[in-house]
């Protein structure tokens, strides 16, 4: 057996890190009540109208979320693991999520639409509805990234600004000569504006309330979804009833934006900005245009 001098003992090297994991996972190894915070965190994210600033149990996930990286990761983890897409966390949004096609937490606009109504024809204009709220509610592509925007709009507004994209569109197809319906393959806003030109603004029942087939109550069907979903917030009664946009809103648009549907929406330039505000467009005949009677801008000036 070998001798050693006290000083000269071999000191045992010491043992790396298992590949990937940092020093502070080392240090401090994932507990079961950690993971149990990664899920409540990612549940807070689940329930769209919870804000962090009204639940003290939520911010402080948040702040965990920001100032621990491995906790952070965990989370996100979470998430990944139940189909869902973080967009931002931030003490505005929350844990803003979306779901992934594949996930069990997705709602398909075609579901929303079934559930909406069972004639084709209706569910084609609720698809057009969340378009162009979306479209009227970040008109700019500085309004999506600017995260203190707000935009608002009216269930009225939103009818008028799509009964102006469909005169913009009658007008092209009469410059181009078409009389029929477009070819399959053809823009979709081309061939839908036949669809929603044709349809009543209001329609009439007895009592004077607004019918579900209309399209003005096929906007305010869209809009109480976005509502629900903490999309959009009520402000008042006006012009059908008034929003504005909320964060969670703000970072869908976003990832919806490079669409062709709403890209070619926004082309028609009906919805002109200059000085940072926005409004519709005039038309050079307003009593040409059958537009809702009273029915506000969707976009007001400060």
């Amino acid at each position: 057996m070998t001798e050693y001098a006290a000083d000269e003992v071999p000191q045992p090297e010491p043992v790396p890190a298992p590949p990937g994991r940092g020093a502070e996972s080392a240090a401090a190894p994932v507990t079961p009540a950690d993971a149990a915070d990664a899920a409540r965190l990612v549940a807070f994210g689940l329930q769209p109208k919870l804000l962090p600033a009204r639940d003290a149990e939520y911010a402080e996930l948040l702040r965990r979320h920001r100032d621990d990286p491995a906790f952070a990761r965990l989370a996100d983890a979470v998430a990944s693991g139940l189909g869902l897409v973080v967009l931002e966390v931030s003490t505005r949004a929350g844990m803003a999520v979306t779901a992934a096609e594949d996930s069990v937490f997705a709602v398909r606009m075609g579901d929303y639409a079934r559930r909406a109504s069972a004639d084709s024809a209706d569910r084609f204009l609720h698809g057009l509805a969340h378009l162009a709220v979306a479209a009227l509610a970040f008109p700019r592509p500085e309004d999506l990234a600017d995260d203190g925007y707000i935009g608002r709009l009216t269930v009225n507004g939103v009818d008028a600004f799509v009964r102006q994209a469909c005169r913009r569109l009658e007008e092209r197809a009469a410059e181009s000569g078409e009389n029929t319906d477009p070819a399959t393959g053809a823009p979709g806003l081309e061939a839908a504006w036949r669809v929603y030109a044709r349809r009543s603004a209001t329609g009439a029942t007895k009592d004077a309330r607004r019918l579900a087939g209309s399209t003005t109550g096929i906007i305010a069907k869209a809009v109480t979804f976005l509502v629900d979903s903490g999309f959009l917030q009520r402000t008042g009664d006006d012009a059908g009833g008034t929003y504005r946009t909320t964060a969670r809103y703000q970072l869908q648009v976003r990832d919806l934006a490079g669409g062709a549907a709403m890209s070619e929406l926004l082309e028609l330039g009906v919805v002109p900005v200059a000085d940072g505000t926005a409004s519709l467009l005039p038309g050079e005949e307003t009593d040409a245009l059958d537009l809702v009677a009273d029915a506000g801008l969707p976009f007001h000036s400060a």
